[in-house]
């Protein structure tokens, strides 16, 4: 019995749906890359914690939302890649007071629709997710922000899975945390969920910013062609796209793909760019900047999988 089967076999309880050998490009918002050797899409919570624990306790699990940050080599990827988006996708309104009130969101729920969500109910404070092209679980392992709020000044509790299957709540920690996945959840716990505290919105001033947000996005990025977002961090006191534009790299291309014309920080697949071409240009760009300004940018794109 090969592991496909094994993985298969006795899970016939399971409720989430289950594909062998699928190539990862319509999980993936750079639309490259290889496949997955197993796909798990889980119906719920529950579902998803009953299935870790029937797992082999050598299978490689990796999860995924929009896979707005992630790269699949073109070699694919081994074990399970376990996709989130629209499956762990509750969202809903759970405390009110004079101030605000407070707001759950699963890992798979896109982060501007809890933007959205948050407005609607005349809260401010979580605006800024309108700017994130991702899902609620990649915006708490990165601390994803964007217009100087990160997504850690407005989660007050979190809940991670474990590989065991269990749920564990955590709250906010006392102190800030610069980057949260290095904290005190390990390689083998996912966040499925987040409590985010948010401030009243007397005068519906959220619904008039994430307007500014999106039509902001809209003129500054390179929304018509498949892209990760910022492929780098910003380095303190200066902006990535800055440093990659000084060195003339606008423009630059290998295969199928390009830096952006409009977005330095922004590598986008023209039509048929292979994970191949888009890693070589990160590189490139990562190079050149060292050589011509000695600063090292440090990649914000995950990726996966071995080359081809």
């Amino acid at each position: 019995m090969d592991m496909s089967e094994k993985l298969t076999h006795g899970l016939h309880t399971l409720r989430g749906e289950m594909r062998m050998n699928e190539s990862m490009k319509k999980y993936t918002s750079w639309r490259a890359g290889g496949g997955a050797e197993r796909i798990y899409l889980p119906a719920d919570l529950e579902d998803l914690a009953h299935f870790l624990r029937r797992l082999p306790r050598d299978e490689p699990v990796h999860m995924v939302g929009l896979g707005s940050n992630l790269l699949v080599r073109d070699g694919g990827v081994r074990g399970t890649v376990v996709v989130l988006h629209a499956r762990l996708n509750d969202l809903r309104f759970e405390q009110e007071n004079k101030d605000g009130g407070l707001i759950y969101a699963g890992a798979g729920v896109a982060c501007a629709r809890v933007a959205r969500f948050a407005a609607s109910h005349d809260l401010a404070g979580a605006e800024f997710l309108a700017g994130i092209p991702g899902t609620v679980g990649g915006a708490l392992a990165m601390n994803a922000g964007c217009y100087n709020v990160e997504t850690w000044e407005i989660a007050e509790q979190v809940q991670t899975l474990s590989r065991a299957g269990y749920r564990h709540v955590a709250l906010k920690p006392g102190t800030r945390v610069e980057n949260q996945r290095m904290g005190n959840f390990t390689a083998e716990e996912w966040f499925v969920g987040a409590w985010f505290r948010l401030l009243r919105d007397e005068d519906a001033a959220a619904r008039k910013k994430i307007k500014e947000l999106l039509a902001r996005r809209i003129n500054s990025q390179p929304l018509n062609l498949p892209n990760a977002g910022s492929v780098f961090r910003n380095p303190p006191g200066d902006h990535a796209a800055r440093l990659i534009e000084s060195c003339g790299l606008k423009g630059f291309r290998i295969g199928g793909a390009m830096i952006s014309l409009k977005h330095a920080n922004f590598i986008v697949n023209t039509g048929d760019a292979t994970a191949a071409d888009i890693e070589a240009v990160i590189e490139a760009a990562r190079k050149t900047v060292k050589e011509q300004t000695g600063i090292e940018l440090v990649q914000e794109v995950r990726i996966i999988g071995v080359a081809k």
